[in-house]
């Protein structure tokens, strides 16, 4: 119930409908019972050949004995309209029972209209919370989690929540209030035949709760087989090209395969154990009945302490109860698998960002002076990447690292946009340690190209506008031309409102490198990150997204990760790492000069 708990807060937004819903349950309840009641006096009509009219009002003797005085009642009434014509009388009582079960009727619609809005708000709620963690939590958080199991936790497991919990929220009033006014028609009619039923429904309800203890175990398998498949799914998706080249159709085919079959064994479990329920239930009730029928025949038929037409609306109060009871039963198996949901969704809302601002974090507006990085030293799991690192970029100045892979060229682009946080020492612009400042305002000073050039299955204005949303499109032309990118836009049939594709395939490497290149210019921030933002192109690509890197970085302070070293021959100045430390550091004549590190990483390039 921690579980329920927590997910119950969503609701709170909607509880004007929770209390419609209640109000309408209550009446529901009230006219379920009632709907029973009134065909007392028709039975009584069609039990007796003459209605003899009732001509005395009839005297309330006490709770118990409340079932007579209700009939007797309607029976003076009927009388009284009716006379003594049994067939007015019949009319009279079957638009009463008309009149009741309308008014069942619709107040089960309204509980169930009213319910519809807080169900769907709360799925909406946790769905946009879940969203709004999934993309504000650190990267480090995604780097032992699969996208698609992510993606099965922000789908199928909320609506697991929705079926599951939400469906109790039905059940909280609904159910037991029915249950409720039911026993007490019930004891208006026979206490000691209400006794009896009521020994029996408790050891049914024991039966029942001993099939669904396993029920959370085997809904925790199932839902994680399918963020399993999923992310295997999403995996198969983004890389066909491999996978076709490798000719690996059939081992990921099997690998999908193993995976369904598990979660076909998985869900016939589960379902089976699910539907199990609702035979053994309704077996039990009708037991129950048949108990019922015994107990209260001899009532009728022996003792004489019943009338037939009472024991008639007893059974049909008794097998009211049953459905609820049923219903609350079934719902105790939907919490189980509920809980199975409810914990892998909760895990993510539930986890606490390692990079969260402070209380009082600064708003960054402006950069005035320079980048330091201070004895930095960090590392992704056990192994540090850097170990008391120091340089500082003095503003409007282009420093490059340069070096080996795993040398922890990227991580030093990773810790100063504040993707992760440094171990030890700090990261200071104007001074001041960036972990002062709120992420969005440090991040808002910081352009970023990447060497894989990540692009949205939109227009090229679109995915150029976030930059700057809302940019004109003369702002968007004049950032594609300094990204030498608008020779090729302006050719395209509808030229910025062109969709590029999913990851924008429909574009060369070195055209989608460009609008990632013109994002960052329309941003115009004071600080440019460029991490490898050549390597994976072709020469003539490289030359013309050199020239958009070099108008970009102009009258900006860069910090340029290069794997290509004929990149960053102008930079100010060239750091050269290897396993997290500085080995050389200078212009680039001067390190040619030295004949060290740099000199020979250039020469193996050349001869390239």
């Amino acid at each position: 119930m921690n579980y329920f708990k927590q997910i119950l807060r969503f609701a709170k937004p909607y509880k004007g409908y929770a209390i419609l819903n209640i109000i309408s349950n209550i009446f529901y309840a009230l006219f379920s019972g009632l709907s029973f009641m009134v065909l007392m006096p028709l039975l009584k009509i069609l039990f007796d050949k003459e209605t003899e009219k009732v001509t005395e009002a009839p005297h309330y003797e006490g709770f118990f004995e409340l079932g007579n005085y209700f009939s007797d009642f309607l029976n003076y009434q009927i009388s009284e309209m009716a006379g003594t014509d049994a067939s007015k009388a019949l009319i009279f009582v079957i638009a009463l029972i008309l009149t009741t079960f309308f008014l069942k009727n619709i107040f089960n619609y309204l509980a169930m209209y009213f319910i519809t809005f807080l169900r769907n708000g709360v799925l909406k709620d946790i769905r946009n919370e879940l969203y709004q963690k999934t993309i504000t939590l650190p990267l480090s958080f995604y780097s032992e989690k699969r996208k698609g199991d992510i993606m099965a936790r922000l789908g199928t497991d909320v609506l697991e929540i929705q079926h599951s919990f939400l469906s109790i929220l039905e059940l909280i009033f609904r159910e037991p209030l029915t249950i409720i006014f039911t026993i007490i028609y019930m004891l208006t009619i026979s206490l000691d035949l209400t006794i009896f039923v009521f020994v029996f429904i408790p050891i049914s309800g024991f039966i029942i709760s001993l099939i669904g203890k396993s029920l959370k175990k085997k809904s925790d398998k199932v839902q994680a087989e399918q963020g399993y498949f999923l992310s295997l799914l999403e995996e198969t998706l983004g890389s066909l090209k491999v996978i076709k080249g490798f000719t690996s159709e059939n081992l990921f085919f099997n690998k999908f395969k193993e995976s369904t079959n598990r979660f076909f064994h998985y869900s016939n479990s589960l379902l089976n154990r699910t539907n199990l329920a609702k035979p053994t239930s309704e077996f039990l009730g009708i037991v129950v009945i048949g108990v019922l029928l015994w107990f209260g025949g001899t009532m009728v038929l022996v003792d004489k302490s019943l009338e037939g037409e009472q024991f008639l609306i007893f059974l049909g109060l008794a097998y009211n109860i049953l459905t609820p009871a049923k219903a609350i039963s079934k719902a105790s198996y939907s919490v189980k698998k509920g809980n199975a949901a409810a914990e892998r969704v909760l895990e993510i809302l539930n986890t606490t960002s390692p990079l969260k601002d402070k209380p009082n974090a600064l708003d960054k507006k402006q950069f005035t002076t320079s980048i330091a990085l201070e004895n930095v030293s960090f590392k992704y799991e056990d192994e540090h990447v850097l170990k008391d690192f120091s340089i500082t970029v003095a503003k409007g100045k282009t420093l490059a690292l340069v070096g080996q892979s795993g040398s922890g060229k990227s991580t030093i682009a990773n810790l100063v946009t504040r993707f992760y946080d440094v171990n030890n020492g700090s990261i200071k612009i104007d001074g001041q340690d960036i972990r002062d400042f709120t992420k969005q305002s440090l991040r808002n000073l910081m352009g970023l190209v990447t060497q894989d050039s990540i692009l949205f299955n939109e227009t090229i204005k679109n995915n150029i506008l976030l930059g700057k949303e809302d940019a004109s499109d003369k702002e968007i032309i004049e950032a594609l031309k300094i990204a030498n990118a608008w020779e090729f836009v302006k050719d395209l049939p509808k030229g910025i409102e062109s969709n590029i594709g999913d990851s924008g395939n429909k574009l060369s490497g070195g055209q989608k490198q460009r609008l990632s290149i013109a994002r960052a210019v329309l941003k115009n921030p004071p600080i440019m990150i460029l991490d490898e933002a050549t390597s994976a192109l072709d020469t003539e690509s490289e030359r013309l997204v050199q020239i958009a890197l070099e108008n970009m970085m102009k009258n900006r302070t860069s910090i340029v990760i290069a794997h290509r070293l004929s990149t960053i021959q102008n930079a100010d100045i060239i750091i050269v790492m290897q396993k997290g430390k500085i080995v050389e550091q200078g212009k680039h004549q001067e390190l040619l000069e030295k004949k060290g590190v740099y000199s020979k990483l250039v020469e193996m390039q050349s001869i390239q």
